[in-house]
């Protein structure tokens, strides 16, 4: 077979030559559409680093083997291998999920390949390409498939456990402390505000904080508060707050820890449909429920954790969308093309895209709790419009950067920007219905005192909104005020500057814990175990994307969103607690890398593991070495351990001042 990305060429008549694999493919679809036994472990899935040059990769079982399809193997160690439905490959439901990486490589193969299958009456080909011979090229599983229930149960059952465990980790004790905290002490009166006013009002008193945790909130005036943040965040604060009151830490957090764990649950099914497989999916859960900057934000009344959430609900909508687009691309193209006419140049349109609306409503709501998700706007379009120049080049349009343009990428901004800027502005409901809040009537006063009104021509309440904007926006760019946790954004990678959140003065009596010095706190610290292996997988995610694995790309485009932005921004005053926004990603990418050590995660055009595996194209990997598990137990063991450890320091425990010394590793932790 040629390489993906040479421009070697085999001889004429030889198997791997295009022509003939489309053969091939054509006949080994046909029997691989049958479905395996019930409850057995032949779930049809394939490698995840997809088809090279067309090809097809059979089902991968839970443990990473790659069942054969047709009769049963005879009985032995290798028919009874890999019985356990908790790890390995596979796809996840339906027809529409994906077999893995497209034909995104641009190879002189691949464009042999698609000129051919554009071109009826090509010599070798018997015929125009069939849906499923589409579908399999562009990533996804032919029609008929269906997945073992086995698969699909594992697929489920092991991210419900994670966050299972997430919410439980991230709700008990939520009283604790029974004060505000860091910024808290901001954002948990502007929800009880906006609940009472319908916008945030301003505290004067000095004691403020004191009488509202009594529960007297007579602190609260009527005059509008200067508020640099929309207020989508903080009314998901509030709706916990009305469920269970604004006196207990409880009503201010629940929101927070909710989130948190369905952020887990959320980034366990991403991995196990991106990487096809319950274990690496399972694995990325628990990694992030066990992470430590994401459990003190998921426990803690800030914006970040809800930021964080609401991109990677993005991020889920742009992927389903990849999926659901290509299957119709697939579709149509095999309509076009059925009765021997040729492709049309710009390819068939794909109708309309819904799950970038979904994606357009969730980034929106990410802005409306901090402006930092309009990077993920930027950064989840482009992918989206990448990956339809990539599906239209691979199923053989003329014009495929034109078509990716036009009938792609155009329908794509429309889908997904009109709708998160809807979105955005739907989130300032209550500044628009409320008009004491803060510079709702500017323009109005400015008209009234006769003064010039800038833009005058516009309407008073979208003049003074825009007004608000120009204001938050010079805050935002021109915040220098030293803090003794600011950090710079270089160092958030391996979290050299953690953020101390609570460390209450006077501190506990001896009694307390039993030694001359107790130590309560709090920091926003990752788990070491995560963020510095992690740190180490960012290259091996790199590399991948060198080999155009375009899962590599997706985890680096959660990079791109929510860390590289803060990389110009070093001149202002920011903390590493922001990290929380891109920790899915640093899971995603860890992962990754562990499936690749595994075999489970193989980068395109990757050899197999043995030359018998190679059978026309039809490639299986085998099962993982027990180096392999050594590494994956070895990441996942110090992990648990290292949230024992650091368990009181996230949660502020009581412990004594050299316990908790005994945790702080570096100089600057302190």
């Amino acid at each position: 077979m040629t390489e993906p990305g040479t421009d070697d060429r085999e001889p004429p008549g030889e198997p791997g030559r295009p022509e003939v694999r489309r053969v091939q493919l054509r006949d080994r679809l046909a029997r691989m559409t049958a479905p395996g036994p019930a409850g057995g472990n032949q779930a049809l899935a394939t490698s995840t680093d997809g088809p090279s040059d067309a090809a097809v990769r059979p089902a991968a079982g839970l443990n990473g083997q790659v069942p054969r399809t047709g009769p049963a193997p005879a009985p032995g160690p290798a028919a009874d291998a890999g019985r356990t439905p908790a790890t390995g490959r596979t796809p996840d439901t339906g027809p529409d999920a994906e077999i893995g990486p497209p034909l995104e490589r641009g190879s002189a193969a691949d464009d042999a390949a698609s000129e051919a299958a554009s071109r009826p009456g090509s010599a070798g080909q018997a015929a125009p390409p069939t849906e499923d011979e589409l579908r399999v090229r562009l990533g996804l599983l032919p029609v008929a498939a269906r997945l073992d229930p086995a698969t699909l149960m594992w697929g489920w059952v092991g991210p419900l456990a994670v966050a299972t465990l997430a919410a439980v980790v991230r709700l008990v004790g939520l009283t604790h402390p029974g004060r505000l905290i860091f910024d808290e002490t901001y954002y948990v009166k502007e929800a009880f505000s906006l609940l009472t006013l319908g916008y945030e009002g301003d505290w004067p008193a000095e004691d403020a904080n004191a009488r509202f945790l009594a529960g007297d909130y007579s602190a609260l005036s009527t005059e509008a508060d200067y508020v640099v943040h929309p207020a989508v965040g903080k009314w998901m604060i509030a709706l916990g707050i009305q469920l269970f009151g604004a006196d207990n830490g409880v009503g201010w957090r629940f929101s927070g820890a909710v989130v948190g764990a369905l952020s887990v649950l959320l980034l366990a099914r991403i991995a196990t449909r991106m990487f096809r497989s319950p274990l690496l999916g399972t694995t990325a859960g628990l990694l992030l429920a066990l992470d430590g900057i994401h459990l003190t934000l998921s426990r803690t009344a800030l914006l970040d954790v809800f930021l964080s959430f609401w991109v990677l609900v993005g991020l889920w909508f742009v992927l389903r969308d990849r999926e659901s687009s290509r299957a119709v691309l697939a579709r149509r193209v095999a309509a076009e093309t059925a009765s021997g006419r040729t492709l049309s140049a710009w390819g068939p349109r794909v109708g309309p895209r819904w799950w970038l609306v979904g994606a357009g409503v969730a980034l929106g709501l990410a802005c409306g709790v901090k402006w930092s998700g309009i990077y993920a706007v930027a950064v989840l379009g482009v992918l989206a419009f990448a990956w339809d120049v990539a599906a239209r080049r691979a199923v053989g349009t003329r014009l495929w950067l034109g078509s990716g343009v036009f009938r792609g990428g155009l329908p794509a901004f429309v889908a997904l920007v009109p709708t998160a800027a809807l979105t955005y502005v739907a989130g300032w409901f209550s500044w628009f219905a409320q008009p004491d809040a803060y510079r709702r009537q500017w323009a109005a006063d400015l008209r009234a005192a006769g003064d010039v009104v800038p833009r005058g021509w516009l309407p008073d309440v979208v003049n003074s909104w825009w007004e608000y904007h120009l204001v938050m926006w010079q805050f935002h760019n021109n915040l220098d005020s030293e803090h003794t946790y600011e950090a710079h954004p270089a160092g958030w990678l391996l979290q050299l500057r953690p953020t101390s959140m609570y460390w209450p003065d006077p501190a506990p009596p001896p009694e307390a814990c039993g030694a001359a010095r107790c130590v309560e706190a709090i920091v926003a610290l990752g788990n070491p175990a995560v963020w510095w292996a992690g740190a180490a997988a960012l290259l091996v995610v790199v590399y991948l994307a060198a080999r155009r694995d375009w899962r590599a790309w997706a985890v680096l485009a959660g990079y791109g969103a929510m860390y590289v932005p803060w990389l110009f921004y070093s001149h202002r005053t920011i903390f590493t607690f922001y990290s929380v926004a891109f920790v899915p990603y640093v899971v995603l990418g860890l992962v990754m890398a562990l499936g690749w050590v595994m075999g489970i995660v193989r980068p395109p055009g990757a050899a197999p593991a043995r030359p018998e595996d190679d059978d026309a194209g039809v490639v299986a990997t085998g099962s993982p070495s027990p180096l392999a598990w050594v590494v994956l137990a070895l990441v996942v063991g110090l992990t648990v351990a290292l949230f024992v450890f650091f368990w009181p320091v996230w949660t502020g425990q009581t412990i004594a001042y050299d316990a908790w010394h005994l945790r702080m590793w570096l100089p600057r932790w302190v």
